[in-house]
């Protein structure tokens, strides 16, 4: 059973934090879909840009299924001390801390995975956070900053010294990005040295790789990110092949379509329909992307440029797919 601080995570199987991905209509869709917790996207530590429209939104926890897990970056321990207190007192109840983004304006910024090339700093940012707040603290990492600096085990020691309550690894290096392969061994290493639980992070994009990462290294729970784009079903898929050892049947196009539109309508909704209507795209392409029509409903689908054309051609396009006939793909309206 994994446990966070005194919340039981069930299943155990988590929808990673993605910026630009895990906003709080694509989190509530995947902890119906069966994740037993979702990690929100990064926000920013640095308080003044608190009030932007774009925080605020990343800080919109009504109505969202306990617990609600808040991910912060930063590089200066009091500031994030300051922004866990801050995310606590908007809803916040895991805080989750970056140390494996390897984006370039975020390492360059020395946070997400750039901290690990400091652990003395990563020690007192962790004890600076899990002292501010009394929710437990989460932390994120990668296996090391390069090939050659692989020091996922020395900064889990820090972190289970420090009052951590569980770690995640992302099963790469920063200088990797998302490219190659991921690899366990480091992490059943972290996972075999640490009490605390261990998630492991990394190309886990089927019900049998999930079984097979748990069993290769030992760990507690799986984080899914990019596997979840356009099949937040995922998450029940792997749930049930963990508990069965069965696979569940895709689902009908029928429930594809209907979770879809739900999905649109919710961004549509929580953004207002200009920004809804443009978010709504790179998910609509998701949905897509193992149709052999995906190309051309995605040129018609991106020129949407109002919330009832979007709903429209999408609703089109898949009963089209359902009845069996070639999609009609019109210009957009």
């Amino acid at each position: 059973m994994l446990r966070i601080g005194s919340h039981i995570i069930a299943p155990n199987v988590i929808l990673a934090p993605m910026a630009g991905v895990t906003d709080k209509p694509f989190r509530m869709l995947c902890k119906r879909l069966g994740a037993g917790l979702c990690v929100s996207e990064m926000t920013t530590s640095d308080p003044r840009f608190w009030n932007t429209a774009k925080s605020r939104h990343r800080m919109d926890h009504e109505g969202e299924p306990a617990p609600v897990s808040v991910q912060i970056a930063g590089t200066v321990p009091q500031v994030m001390a300051e922004a866990a207190r801050h995310n606590v007192a908007h809803g916040a109840q895991i805080i989750d801390i970056n140390m494996g983004c390897p984006a370039k304006k975020v390492c360059n910024a020395w946070a997400g995975s750039a901290l690990m090339r400091d652990e003395a700093l990563v020690a007192r940012i962790l004890e600076a956070v899990v002292g501010a707040v009394e929710v437990p603290v989460t932390l994120k990492i990668r296996t090391g900053w390069a090939a050659d600096q692989r020091n996922a085990l020395r900064i889990a020691r820090i972190a289970e010294g420090a009052g951590i309550a569980a770690l995640a690894i992302h099963g790469r290096t920063r200088d990797q990005h998302y490219a190659g392969q991921a690899e366990y061994d480091t992490i059943a290493e972290v996972k075999a040295a640490l009490s605390i639980p261990v998630l492991a992070n990394g190309d886990i994009d089927s019900p049998q790789k999930a079984a097979q990462v748990l069993a290769h290294t030992g760990c507690d729970g799986v984080l899914v990110g990019r596997a979840a784009q356009g099949r937040p079903w995922i998450f029940r898929e792997i749930a049930h092949y963990l508990a069965t050892g069965e696979r569940l049947p895709e689902p009908p196009l029928t429930e594809v379509r209907d979770l879809l539109l739900g999905h649109l309508e919710q961004l549509h909704a929580f953004y207002g329909e200009q920004a809804g209507v443009r978010i709504a795209r790179k998910h609509l392409g998701w949905y897509a992307k193992d149709r052999p029509e995906n190309a051309a409903f995605r040129a018609v689908a991106n020129r949407a440029e109002t919330a009832e054309a979007q709903l429209r051609l999408t609703r089109d396009y898949f009963d089209a797919l359902i009845a069996g006939v070639a999609p009609a793909l019109p210009a957009a309206a």
